[in-house]
């Protein structure tokens, strides 16, 4: 399986002459990823993606105007299409057009629809033009440095921060209940990061301390494995242009549903 999978990385792409780099998803390299899928056997596993913003909440703008929310929603399209080939996952999205979702509306779909998995698909924008690169971000409460406290307090304000429905159960046990879930759910968020960094970092550029945490709202479900994807930033030019490009989020959507297929082979 390995070999087929590897051999679908390196023939994944096709690299045009020229000076810009025109990278084009190879039809041959997504139906060699999609066999291998399906011969790994199991339950069909439900994938939650969730592109960011929508509708009346652009995200993040590039320095020639692009919207994040486009970016993110096209990404976030292919991701679960190549997903949904390989025959191993359900997949939903918690938007499909520019609609603007509630934060704390989105886990709700993860939650109600049984996911085993929730990404949350975004473009970053950093207020040093010089920084680019993906990044990985995971759950905490005390953010890992000062720009992932920034980020989860921009990415928050779309919406007011979530509860969890715990009534049914005593204030002691949902506590404890909480806290369980919660540990365990968070392990398994790393996982699920690292899966991401190691597939981004074979196609794309990377930020420094790629895998970063904070506190954002989209990633609170306490029985959800939950990750959030910044795809590159926008405020850096270079980066906003192959943003734009419908290849690169190919490439970019292709790392993502390996990483998730790598995920869930080890979980």
């Amino acid at each position: 399986m390995g070999l087929s999978v590897e051999f679908g990385r390196r023939q994944a792409f096709r690299y045009l002459s020229g000076g810009a780099v025109a990278l084009v998803l190879s039809t041959r390299a997504c139906r060699v990823w999609a066999e291998t899928q399906r011969r790994i056997t199991g339950k069909q596993r439900v994938v939650m993606i969730d592109p960011g913003h929508g509708g009346v909440d652009p995200g993040a703008i590039g320095v020639s105007g692009t919207y994040e929310k486009g970016i993110a929603l096209a990404t976030a399209r292919e991701a679960a299409r190549l997903l949904e080939a390989s025959g191993r996952f359900r997949v939903l999205m918690t938007r499909d057009s520019d609609e603007f979702i509630p934060l704390q509306q989105r886990v709700e779909l993860a939650q109600n629809a049984g996911a085993d998995l929730f990404m949350s698909v975004h473009a970053d924008a950093n207020r040093n033009h010089h920084i680019h690169g993906a990044s990985v971000y995971t759950l905490s409460e005390k953010a890992s440095d000062a720009e992932a406290a920034d980020l989860a307090t921009r990415e928050n304000r779309a919406d007011r921060v979530a509860g969890v429905d715990l009534s049914k159960h005593e204030p002691v046990v949902s506590e404890i209940l909480f806290d369980l879930a919660r540990r365990q759910t968070n392990n398994m968020s790393q996982r699920l990061a690292q899966a991401i960094v190691s597939e981004l970092g074979r196609d794309v550029a990377l930020m420094d301390n790629t895998h970063r945490s904070a506190g954002f709202v989209v990633l609170k479900a306490p029985d959800i494995p939950s990750a959030l994807v910044e795809l590159g930033c926008l405020s850096n030019a270079g980066e906003e242009r192959e943003l734009r490009q419908t290849a690169y989020q190919h490439k970019l959507a292709f790392s993502l549903a390996r990483s998730i297929g790598d995920y869930f082979e080890h979980a």
